[in-house]
């Protein structure tokens, strides 16, 4: 079954990136569509971190501009990217190890909350309600990520795999539009991997998220990206489709490193 593939959503135009004298990312442009699996690949320190950065604003590029959804933008801060939509997980897991994965995972509503400090702190009137219907979306994310069993488990106490699968959860709490992941599926076993795509498929098709992914393993990325772009000391060096990307004689180089 084909999916739907729709118009530019995230267009990233002659991004640069420097820390002092260092260029991190030099002049680097590409687009994701609305509704695909979009892959950003390279070997380390190509810049794949520092890019997924400066698209949730971490980082204020040096030059060059990003557009969402038609609002061009040469900075954006990161509360005000979660507010349009845009949701990400990090590669060293951010969770709050003390508390349950049901509160770890209401964290990603913070921003859906409009009661006042005043009604959230009784939890009466408009702040009950509120709060009644934030948990039944987060008990919705619970069933669909299979984590039901462990529900008020402290995530400290969780296998690596089950608290990548509740970084997973907050960042859907959000109900983003372009979910930015950083390496999901970094440190997973065999079976964890298999999971996470799983998920990360039925999110992009279920949910019609867009999903921009960083993933080293390359079986993952050809098996469950739309289109590709590949990192190298900070340059793109590649972008299309899986099979275009996999025959690229330069994207070829970079990983067996003939070129370094």
């Amino acid at each position: 079954m084909s999916k739907k593939i729709g118009d530019v959503i995230l267009d990233v135009k002659n991004i640069s990136l420097r820390f002092g004298g260092v260029k991190a990312l030099t002049d680097i442009s590409f687009n994701v569509r609305e509704h695909e699996v979009r892959a950003i690949i390279g070997p380390n320190g190509a810049g794949k971190s520092s890019m997924l950065n400066c698209i949730n604003g971490v980082y204020t590029p040096s030059e060059g501009s990003i557009t969402f959804r038609g609002q061009t933008f040469s900075h954006m801060d990161s509360h005000q990217v979660a507010s349009m939509g845009i949701a990400r997980t990090f590669q060293n897991l951010a969770l709050f190890k003390g508390m349950s994965v049901l509160d770890n995972i209401m964290t990603g509503r913070n921003l859906r909350i409009k009661s006042n400090l005043f009604w959230q702190a009784l939890r009466l009137g408009p702040a009950e309600r509120e709060e009644i219907e934030h948990r039944e979306k987060v008990e919705r994310i619970i069933d669909f990520l299979e984590i039901q069993a462990f529900r008020k488990t402290p995530v400290g106490q969780l296998p690596y795999g089950l608290q990548k699968r509740v970084d997973l959860g907050r960042a859907l709490a959000l109900e983003p539009q372009v979910l930015l992941l950083d390496e999901p599926m970094a440190g997973m076993n065999v079976e964890e991997k298999q999971d996470m795509c799983r998920f990360i498929l039925d999110v992009n098709d279920e949910f019609g998220t867009t999903i921009v992914l960083i993933e080293h393993d390359m079986g993952v990325v050809m098996d469950i990206s739309d289109r590709v772009v590949v990192l190298d000391y900070g340059k793109k060096i590649g972008d299309g489709t899986p099979d275009e990307v996999r025959n690229n004689e330069e994207v070829i180089s970079a990983y067996l490193g003939t070129s370094h």
